[in-house]
């Protein structure tokens, strides 16, 4: 029962999940190895405290399960209190929220720290993607037991909640068969917007039966970045679709319950204050010793073969060049860039609320995946965009890198030497177990830090620990 709500509560999450070729879509060899993405307008002026406060309080979701439901459940759930909660989410966990539906009903449902509150080192770090959400079991039947038990329990009285559950309820029947997974960690978050906006009038985002655009069978899913990345990328998501306003591509979140475009520009406002916050977010320190000594050899060696597309960083200030890298020249596992560009959320959402009504946002894909900021790289294995390669060492030397690898499930059970996940290279179970033959999901690429020595590589590893 505890999982079954904690699961009720993912938002930012079963077809078929058979592999089938996409046609290609990227054309002869491209002119450009890498490019910068340049910025938008933002709006900074969003107040950070209030921002915050509307991410854990805020009713920006619209809709969800009656609150007394959640309530009953709450006890059973992770105990974090890793921020103060007003009183009517008292006793809820860190990633719920509760809050009045439009038509006056008290609901709950997930956050924004459902899925960017993350443990590493036995500690939870708001705004570190959770590398332990798992994803691989179908939500449908969870579905359809949540709508029968709001038939029975609510069918004899006149009440509010059952019309606040509705939109929830639409939204998360046609996500739930799109989201499952094949790999422990991986985030479904964009199948999840995709398989909610086909079913949203694209101009008042209200609930349409028929499906706007087809959606592919197969299931592709990635890491959870840190939220600290933010505040210095001129796009979002990993191939640098996002552009415009940075208030209107966090809201993306709503679709899951928020019943039209009438609350989304209720809800935009606030997500002013929201990126205001994100700007202030800072990456935890590494809780380790240092080698100051071998951190200083690697300085120069990263500013000489990374820094061009991952940044610099520095006492008198960070540069970040939001440089995308062309696929054929990264060569990581390249479905889940192709597979974007061959969505119908593009076009949807070009053409939609979110793009035609001011600040306007638009989706913009690219041909290849845009190189992360690396502060606090430490705390945010495993890495790659699909989740791949458990630790930094291996990110530098490609030969290393396992084909399978199991995780204890144990934030603490940590590599501090390679930097990233103690792992058994010779998994006798499928629990926690990562495989890179699965398409989508591979770990070549990144061959940059092949040309380097072991002492150098090691030298690097040690600087990074400083970001």
């Amino acid at each position: 029962m505890r999982y079954l709500f904690i699961l009720l509560a993912l938002f930012l999450l079963a077809a078929c999940n058979v592999y089938r070729p996409l046609p290609q879509v990227v054309g002869a060899a491209e002119a450009w190895k890498t490019k910068v993405l340049p910025p938008s307008p933002q709006d900074t002026t969003g107040d950070p405290a209030k921002g915050f406060d509307f991410l854990v309080h805020g009713d920006y979701i619209g809709s969800g399960v009656p609150l007394e439901i959640m309530q009953s459940a709450a006890p059973k759930m992770p105990q974090d209190r890793p921020f103060p909660r007003n009183a009517l989410n008292e006793g809820l966990p860190y990633f719920m929220t509760a809050f009045t539906a439009p038509n006056g009903a008290k609901v709950a449902n997930g956050n924004c720290f459902t899925c960017h509150a993350g443990r590493v080192n036995g500690e939870l770090v708001i705004g570190l993607g959770d590398s332990f959400s798992d994803y691989e079991s179908s939500m449908v039947f969870m579905g359809t037991m949540m709508r029968l038990g709001m038939s029975v329990k609510y069918s004899k009285k006149k009440d509010l909640q059952p019309a606040a559950f509705e939109d929830f309820s639409n939204y998360f029947r046609r996500m739930a068969p799109k989201i499952k997974t094949t790999q422990p960690g991986s985030n479904p978050a964009f199948r999840l917007a995709e398989a909610c906006m086909m079913h949203r009038d694209p101009q008042d985002l209200t609930y349409v039966d028929s499906p706007l655009y087809e959606m592919w069978d197969y299931n592709i899913a990635t890491d959870t970045p840190p939220l600290w990345h933010v505040k210095k990328k001129n796009t979002l998501y990993y191939n640098g679709i996002g552009r415009g306003s940075m208030p209107k591509l966090l809201l993306q979140a709503s679709v899951l319950g928020t019943p039209d475009s009438s609350h989304s520009r209720t809800s935009v406002a606030s997500f002013r204050d929201v990126y205001a916050w994100l700007l202030t977010l800072e990456a935890p320190a590494y809780p380790q010793e240092i080698d100051q000594a071998l951190a200083a050899a690697g300085a120069p060696l990263f500013t000489e073969h990374c820094s061009g597309c991952h940044g610099t960083y520095a006492e008198d200030g960070d540069t970040y060049p939001n440089k995308v890298v062309h696929l054929d020249l990264i060569k990581t596992d390249r479905l889940y860039a192709d597979y974007i560009q061959q969505s119908g959320i593009v076009d949807w959402y070009n053409s939609s609320w979110f793009a035609t009504s001011s600040p306007a946002s638009r989706f913009e894909p690219t041909d290849g995946y845009v190189a992360p900021p690396l502060d606090g790289i430490w705390a945010s294995a495993p890495y790659f965009h699909n989740g791949s390669v458990p630790t930094v060492y291996q990110v530098l030397n490609s030969a290393a890198r396992p084909a399978r690898w199991t995780r204890s499930g144990d934030s603490q059970d940590y590599d501090w030497q390679q930097v990233g996940w103690n792992y058994d290279p010779e998994p006798k179970n499928k629990q926690w177990t990562f495989d890179t033959s699965v398409p989508g999901y591979s770990n070549q690429g990144h061959y940059f830090g092949d040309k380097l020595t072991e002492e150098e590589r090691w030298s690097i590893v040690e600087y990074l620990k400083t970001l």
